[in-house]
């Protein structure tokens, strides 16, 4: 494969050190029947190994400069040259029942666009094993009353069982990252409820953390919310978004729904 120079408007770090490499397929643990997608494969190092397990991989990766050689080096890649958070994930299952399970060390620019185009599909997806900027990890699974505690927490650990599996250091990429990394392993969960449930929780959650040093009533009254009164809504506004757990959120979008729908 020629010499790539990573772009960073891509987010681009090289994955390189083949130990580091084992332990992430590993986590992600293939299956001959598993229906997976990497996003943005680069140069192949996990492609190569996840491939190893698997009959075939579905890649979508942004950077068309590196697409031939992907092609080239392993015929059985399904290759879409794209951007992951445009993609409708339906099209890219086989077949109607199927889940599909994610894999990726993802461009920490884009992150949280990636990490919303997932809840987005939730409903079609089995798991998810990403690399991340280590922050953004501890972030993905803070706990109530952390500082780590916050709107992706809320939502992901909504929509599925989060894991920190291990720390990542610089030292494994081309060229090297100033952070650390972390990999994380979201489990989804089986969520029976309607569109608009999942819409006003999403909502609701991102409105309460829209002013994060201020109190619920505050925050809620400077979003898309400010026309509702939710003194009767069972909780405390004087609370900050942080001193609440996920039932509490869910509940402030009931009575959002119970609002809107009258």
């Amino acid at each position: 494969m020629q010499k790539i120079k990573s772009l960073k408007r891509f987010g681009q770090n090289y994955l390189v050190d083949k130990n580091i490499i084992k332990k992430i397929v590993d986590t992600i643990n293939p299956q001959p029947e598993d229906q997976i997608v990497e996003i943005g494969p680069g140069l192949g190092a996990l492609t190569e190994k996840i491939l190893e397990r698997v009959p075939s991989l579905t890649a979508v990766e942004i950077d068309k400069r590196v697409a031939d050689d992907l092609k080239l080096k392993f015929p059985q890649l399904k290759l879409i040259t794209g951007d992951f958070v445009k993609l409708d994930l339906n099209e890219l299952k086989k077949n109607a029942g199927d889940k599909l399970k994610i894999a990726g060390n993802i461009p920490y620019n884009l992150t949280s666009p990636i990490l919303f185009h997932l809840i987005k599909f939730n409903d079609i997806l089995k798991d998810a094993v990403l690399m991340v900027q280590h922050e953004v990890a501890k972030r993905m699974s803070g706990k109530k009353g952390t500082k780590d505690y916050g709107i992706l927490s809320v939502l992901l650990n909504y929509f599925a069982e989060v894991k920190y599996c291990f720390k990542v250091s610089p030292n494994v990429f081309l060229p090297k990252p100033k952070v650390h990394s972390a990999v994380v392993h979201l489990v989804f969960k089986q969520l029976n409820i309607s569109e608009e449930e999942k819409q006003s929780f999403i909502q609701i959650v991102k409105a309460s953390f829209g002013n994060r040093r201020k109190t619920l009533k505050n925050s809620l009254s400077n979003s898309i919310f400010n026309e509702l009164n939710f003194t009767e809504s069972g909780i405390d506004l004087s609370l900050r978004a942080e001193q609440l757990d996920r039932d509490d959120f869910l509940r402030l979008a009931e009575f959002a729904r119970s609002k809107k729908n009258k």
